[in-house]
């Protein structure tokens, strides 16, 4: 069984990097992410900064989640997220220019088991799997960027 794992990914995306940064946030992630329906717990509003606090819950897991490091002017946001009973981990995304009406998007999740169910977790998180999901990500953040042209995410 997985105790520890580390994998990153990355993406390349279709538009400008000041449409496709806002769409890694707990709000702009709502555009593209089927169920995604997190719970301001502080903000109330969910804008997004250091120290923000918010929950989701998928299936029969509740997972909380807060902002460690909001750098937008870098393009760099990470969060940390405790699925209790199961794994802690963090979460960080990069966005970089890579010119015109694309932006290249690097994903990076670190998980930590805190029991059996997240030792089933990670084992069942293998490299492959979760290249699958980021690539998931990319078809549904290009298809939202497709849909709405040069509207703004948020």
């Amino acid at each position: 069984m997985t105790n520890h794992l580390e994998h990153c990914h990355s993406i390349d995306l279709a538009g400008p990097i000041d449409r496709v940064f806002p769409l890694f946030t707990p709000i702009g992630e709502t555009l593209w992410v089927e169920g995604w329906d997190p719970e301001f717990l502080h903000p109330r509003g969910g804008e997004t900064q250091e120290g923000m606090v918010f929950r989701t819950s998928h299936g029969d897991e509740t997972t909380l989640w807060a902002c460690t490091d909001w750098q937008p002017s870098e393009h760099r946001v990470r969060y940390a997220r405790v699925t209790p009973g199961s794994r802690f981990g963090f979460v960080e995304v990069t966005c970089r220019d890579t010119g015109g009406e694309s932006t290249q998007a690097s994903i990076a999740y670190t998980f930590t088991a805190l029991g059996e169910t997240g030792q089933s977790y990670l084992s069942e998180l293998t490299e492959d799997a979760f290249v699958d999901m980021i690539e998931s990500w990319k078809i549904g953040i290009n298809a939202w960027l497709s849909k709405n042209g040069a509207a703004s995410p948020a």
